[in-house]
């Protein structure tokens, strides 16, 4: 079970992820239409689930 107090994020919003991972949006936007890391929409959202960044990064 997920601890709610826990500071581990399941996804992150484009500017989050790229914050995250220190590069730039435009470079995420272009991770994405790559097919390099995976989106998933919330409503109007777009977030990046947090085990697709870590695949990029162990990529």
């Amino acid at each position: 079970m997920l601890d709610p107090k826990s500071q581990f994020k399941l996804a992150y919003s484009i500017p989050e992820a790229a914050a995250a991972v220190s590069i730039g949006r435009s470079k995420v936007y272009a991770l994405i239409a790559e097919g390099r890391l995976e989106t998933r929409k919330i409503g109007k959202r777009t977030v990046i689930p947090a085990a697709s960044l870590v695949k990029l990064l162990d990529a």
